[in-house]
């Protein structure tokens, strides 16, 4: 166990290197491509003597410091758990335990903000609703800690955070498909690569899921936890690559 940790700790750095250079690779290379954050609040209008929606633009949020902080996010994790012996010491204990509190506290802010990325280039600019979106897959990911806490103390798994994960978890996606269908057609229409994102994306952010159900019903090499945990790592890496470079290719190249 003790070699395999350590191993897990080399591999936690590496990945962490991963990230953060592709993550002075956003914030160097990327252009400045922004799109807007609104509010739409009833207002009352003197002239029709009604109560009116007014719609108004609170910023421009560029794209490439966006994409550069999801990976950021997850080159710092990765560093402080290899790096910094206590904080490796924590993460070791709770390996051997079968859980991972390090993993959920980044990827609770780190997939919400993918999720942000992944709503303002569907059209979601509503800042209100990029507010909900970011927390309710933010109660998605912390219900997976909960899982890990939850089942510390039960002799046989317990789904019922897992199915309320699931729960809050598709509802930002069902948003963003709904954003997708109804967007309209020719100049109205996301581009193409708008549509292999939320297709990729979905796909990864769902085996993230049946990594879970593989680590609990210990299927095959799921059966030691320290696999399913660089199954996580691995995942991690590839959904954030994956994300970072399409949006790159779409919007973000220098002209």
């Amino acid at each position: 166990m003790d070699k395999k940790l350590k191993n897990l700790r080399l591999f936690n750095l590496v990945m962490g290197c991963f990230h953060a250079i592709q993550g002075y690779f956003m914030l160097t290379l990327s252009n400045d491509f922004s799109l807007p954050v609104n509010t739409s609040f009833l207002k009352f209008d003197v002239l029709t003597k009604q109560l009116a929606p007014r719609t108004e633009e609170i910023m421009q949020l560029r794209i490439g410091p966006l994409i550069a902080g999801f990976l950021f996010l997850s080159a710092f994790a990765h560093f402080a758990i290899s790096a910094f012996p206590s904080i490796n010491r924590w993460y070791n204990e709770n390996i051997k335990k079968g859980m991972n509190p390090a993993r959920w506290i980044e990827y609770s802010a780190s997939s919400s903000l993918m999720i942000v990325v992944i709503a303002l280039l569907v059209g979601v600019y509503d800042g209100p609703a990029l507010l909900l979106m970011f927390f309710v897959n933010m109660m998605m990911i912390l219900f997976g800690w909960v899982m890990e806490v939850h089942n510390q103390t039960t002799q046989k798994t317990n789904w019922i955070s897992y199915i309320f994960g699931c729960i809050a978890g598709i509802v930002p996606w069902i948003v963003i498909a709904l954003y997708l269908t109804f967007s309209g057609e020719g100049e109205f229409k996301a581009p193409d690569f708008v549509y292999w994102i939320f297709f990729s994306m979905f796909l990864f952010f769902n085996v993230f899921a049946v990594n879970m159900i593989l680590q609990y019903k210990k299927i095959g090499p799921w059966k030691n936890y320290i696999f399913g945990e660089r199954m996580y790592i691995i995942l991690s890496l590839v959904a954030k690559s994956l994300l970072a470079w399409q949006v790159f290719a779409g919007t973000l190249r220098p002209v």
